[in-house]
């Protein structure tokens, strides 16, 4: 009886002295009375940091080791904080206010390796893997593909996702969204941004995985652009999934195309005469007006007579007639200005210059 009332005074005394600064006099109350929490408390005020983290060891509370971890941090005692620091981050709820207060104050390096240290407990929790993830990615994304590599099941992917494409990590925002089965976006981010993102092997595989069919043209206009010379190897994959009519119409727009821009008469011509012996009459109709300036019209109208496909090649001659008759015009408003010109000129009078006499 009379020891429980010497310990509640010494309790209450303690707790005057605390609050009157007397730390030296609260240390000594609290240690007879064995209440570690306040002792700990104590001693990170008279900067006995080394005792403070004893001293939470024996109290053991969540909220002990919080407040000495952070008064270790502000003291730059980062190897202690670290100690406190483990028996914080294995509780979900109080991660994120342990990691603010050291970002508050710029120790990046110093919260990755309490981190790092942490996921080796046996408590680690996927919000940890989660927060590391984060932290690579703003301050060492050099080594947040390997960390996914390892942990990608662990961590909370959609947000791990938006740090990447925030970081611009796009190779690493790949990889995520295949794990996530987001292969759609997977290749997206590969084709707009191949210099980081873009295996060949890894796009093969993904690519058979999309929902988005019209994916599969697209990665062929990628391929012929980007890697031209491997687009064989693309088409081996995809032909199983491709619409053969469509992909032989893709290619011939394209081959359009590049006639069009490559500005060769003789190719363009060539072009049209392929067409016609594979007796795609439509494609010849569409190549008339891709390759429009580069195709010479009596050839035009010479093949297309000789084949009897006058009514394809119409719209070509109409098109042609509007405009030489748009030039004939302009020539003879042209010519008609020129003469209006010289009868106004030829009717002017002659003005002689007069001088005057002194």
């Amino acid at each position: 009886m009379q020891l429980n009332f010497w310990r509640c005074c010494s309790l209450v005394v303690g707790d005057r002295c605390y609050d009157e600064r007397m730390y030296d006099a609260a240390k000594l109350l609290y240690n007879n009375v064995s209440n570690f929490g306040r002792l700990a408390s104590t001693l990170v005020h008279l900067g006995e940091y080394q005792a403070a983290v004893d001293g939470a060891r024996k109290a053991n509370s969540t909220r002990t080791w919080k407040e000495v971890c952070f008064a270790c941090v502000d003291g730059k005692e980062f190897r202690l904080a670290q100690m406190c620091g483990l028996h914080i981050v294995v509780h979900a709820d109080e991660l994120e206010e342990l990691i603010n207060y050291y970002q508050d104050r710029a120790y990046f390096e110093e919260l990755i390796t309490m981190l790092e240290a942490a996921l080796g407990l046996e408590r680690a929790h996927m919000g940890m893997f989660t927060e590391l993830a984060i932290l690579y990615s703003k301050f060492k994304p050099q080594k947040m593909r390997e960390h996914l590599e390892l942990f990608w099941s662990r961590v909370n992917i959609p947000k791990v996702l938006r740090a990447a494409e925030q970081a611009h990590l796009w190779a690493e925002l790949v990889f995520l969204y295949d794990k996530y089965e987001e292969f759609d976006n997977a290749i997206i981010t590969m084709m707009s941004h191949p210099s980081d993102a873009w295996k060949e092997g890894q796009f093969k595989d993904i690519v058979t995985k999309v929902a988005n069919v019209e994916l599969y043209y697209k990665a062929i206009q990628f391929y012929l652009e980007f890697k031209p010379l491997l687009l064989n190897d693309l088409l081996i994959v995809l032909s199983p999934r491709l619409d053969h009519t469509r992909a032989v119409n893709f290619f011939m727009k394209d081959a359009m195309q590049y006639a069009s821009e490559s500005k060769d008469v003789e190719l363009a011509e060539e072009l049209l005469a392929w067409f016609l012996e594979e007796d795609k009459k439509e494609c010849f109709a569409a190549c008339l007006f891709t390759c429009y300036d580069l195709l010479r019209p009596d050839v035009v109208l010479e093949t297309a007579w000789r084949h009897n496909i006058m009514d394809f090649s119409m719209p070509y001659f109409i098109q042609v007639m509007r405009e030489y008759l748009s030039k004939v015009d302009k020539l003879d408003a042209s010519e008609s200005l020129r003469k209006q010109e010289e009868q106004n000129t030829e009717s002017q009078p002659i003005v002689y210059g007069t001088t005057t006499s002194t």
